[in-house]
């Protein structure tokens, strides 16, 4: 037998062994992520003006950046991320809060967006772990198309023309194929990323989908 096919398996199921570990690190940290953000809408002021949202918008960039600054303190990391998650429930209150008070109809949007985001993102998860392609190039039209994406919903805000429907299944499609991506990291060993770094990515990616889908399912009223 050749020498180094008997070793090749264990070099194999050591590598599997350690990317699960990554997976399960990553998706316990994105999954407090988003019971954090919850309480977050939950405590979040009944008054709103464009500088607390403002404030919000600015603090939730600084505290991304600062999770990668952190990235060698794990704990320090770890707690940036979940302020982050805190201020987005903040930040994303007035639409939740919106939906909810819409009574029965409101509650069965938000159910079914956060039902339908998590099966999604199983399947995803899933889909990574069979699926091969060049994920990094991928990444990079993603991302591209996110930036033209923010770029439109920039310029909607002052001049009107967007159809938040539209604009809503633009968002699905582009954060899910970064969802896939994100996985597929996961699945190459993170690229040299931390696991609360790739829980950034992954709970990012599954804020925006939820947040895409409950615009949908609310017939394309739009976020406040």
């Amino acid at each position: 037998m050749y020498p180094g096919t008997r070793s090749n398996p264990i070099v194999i199921e050591g590598r599997t062994q350690a990317t699960t570990s990554l997976l399960g690190k990553v998706l316990l940290i994105s999954s407090l992520g988003f019971l954090v953000t919850g309480v977050g809408v939950f405590l979040a002021p009944s008054f709103y003006s464009s500088g607390l949202l403002l404030i919000c918008f600015i603090a939730s960039f600084a505290l991304i950046f600062g999770v990668r600054a952190a990235r060698k303190n794990p704990p320090l990391a770890l707690g940036l991320f979940l302020m982050l998650a805190f201020v987005m429930g903040i930040e994303i209150a007035p639409w939740i809060v919106s939906l909810l008070h819409m009574g029965a109809v409101g509650i069965s949007i938000v159910f079914n967006a956060a039902v339908t985001t998590a099966v999604g993102m199983a399947c995803i998860g899933i889909g990574a772990q069979v699926v091969s392609f060049d994920y990094r190039r991928v990444a990079n039209y993603a991302f591209a198309a996110l930036l033209v994406l923010v770029l439109v919903g920039i310029l909607g805000m002052f001049f009107h023309f967007v159809n938040p429907t539209i604009y809503s299944w633009a968002s699905l499609a582009i954060f899910s194929v970064l969802l896939l991506v994100d996985f597929m990291r996961i699945k190459n060993g993170g690229d040299g990323a931390t696991a609360t770094e790739l829980a950034v990515s992954i709970y990012l990616d599954g804020l925006n989908i939820f947040l895409a889908l409950t615009t949908i399912f609310s017939g394309g009223r739009g976020r406040r």
